[in-house]
């Protein structure tokens, strides 16, 4: 019996039911459970939800930039095009949330100087906690908008000469540099969250034009992906059950780098063959899952937590708020803008 090829233009085709799925993950990962858990390794490993989006982040963004090739000539008209959609997309919804947050932290100081006010509108406009003492609260946003700056010159730079797609190794190295390197540790070592993130999204962006072209695998590398997915699975799961808080996380997020791919891959499969009712609900998910990652875990799900329900009711629970929260916003955000 001949095993079915691999498409992997059906990575792009269920790429908003990935996207919905990916988002479930980060909420299961932010849900505390204790570490005598059984279910602790695999909770943790949520978090390559974020690893899923940035893959899929880089590879809607090269087919953006393609696009783009064909309407507009000069790589920085394009480049402020394509910039502005995506604040377009990311930037309301931050506000919105980012002011939520920060405006009433502000408030609770008793004096306001002017150093204060300054770290308030860098907060509100960019994060800037973030990159300044590793604040890790809204840290996606802030992090992929510094991948879409970047984004632009890389893609021309491939576009151009496909050999530079092997400038994937130079993050990979740079982890190891950041991590071990003392004077650059100390320089940039508190965003490792981030750097350990690159290559995935240069990743995305590399195989991009693959899947845009239609390209196929013999269903018989179905057993390599089954085996690279096993390992890597069972490598994470190991190191977040028995060694978690023992080790640098760029190596598990190296780990997770076959993890994403296989794991989308055999997703895809998957995604074929489920009810429509499910694919519909990923894509309504995948649809808000800004919304929801900004708005679930600060304002839903810490103030669940101290109602101390378990591991599960708080996770349903936070669904069954945050979801239609995000939907909301979302429509009130489109009708304003």
């Amino acid at each position: 019996m001949k095993l079915k090829d691999i498409e992997l233009k059906n990575i792009s085709k269920f790429r908003a039911e990935h996207m919905g799925l990916a988002m479930i993950f980060i909420v299961l990962f932010h849900v505390s459970l204790p570490r005598s858990d059984a279910f602790f390794g695999l909770r943790r490993m949520g978090n390559i939800g974020v690893d899923i989006f940035m893959f899929l982040s880089g590879i809607g963004l090269w087919y953006s930039w393609v696009k783009s090739q064909a309407h507009d000539s000069g790589f920085i008209r394009k480049w402020c095009k394509f910039y502005w959609r995506r604040l377009q997309r990311v930037y309301p919804a931050w506000i919105v949330i980012a002011s939520l947050y920060y405006i009433p932290r502000f408030l609770k100081y008793d004096t306001h100087t002017a150093a204060q006010w300054v770290d308030l509108f860098g907060d509100i406009l960019i994060n800037w906690g973030f990159w300044q003492h590793d604040e890790l609260t809204f840290w996606y946003v802030p992090a992929i908008m510094m991948l879409y700056v970047i984004a632009p010159p890389y893609m021309e730079m491939i576009r151009r000469c496909g050999v530079y797609r092997w400038m994937v190794i130079l993050p990979l190295m740079w982890c190891i540099i950041t991590q071990y390197v003392t004077p650059v540790h100390q320089a940039v070592g508190h965003i490792e969250i981030f750097w350990s993130r690159v290559p995935i999204f240069l990743l995305g962006i590399n195989i991009a034009e693959s899947i845009r072209s239609g390209q196929r695998i013999d269903g018989k590398a179905i057993w390599m992906i089954l085996l690279l997915f096993a390992v890597s699975l069972s490598a994470c799961l190991w190191l977040e059950q028995m060694r978690h808080g023992r080790f640098p996380l760029f190596l598990e997020r190296m780990l997770y780098i076959p993890l994403t791919v296989t794991l989308l891959l055999l997703l895809t499969r998957m995604l074929e063959h489920t009810p429509r009712w499910f694919n519909a609900a990923m894509i309504w998910i995948g649809g808000i899952s800004l919304e929801v990652y900004l708005i679930h875990s600060e304002f839903v799900l810490k103030p669940l937590s101290r109602l101390h329900l378990g591991y599960w009711p708080t996770f349903f629970i936070t669904i069954a708020i945050a979801f239609p929260a995000a939907f909301l916003l979302q429509k009130i955000l489109k009708k304003i803008i």
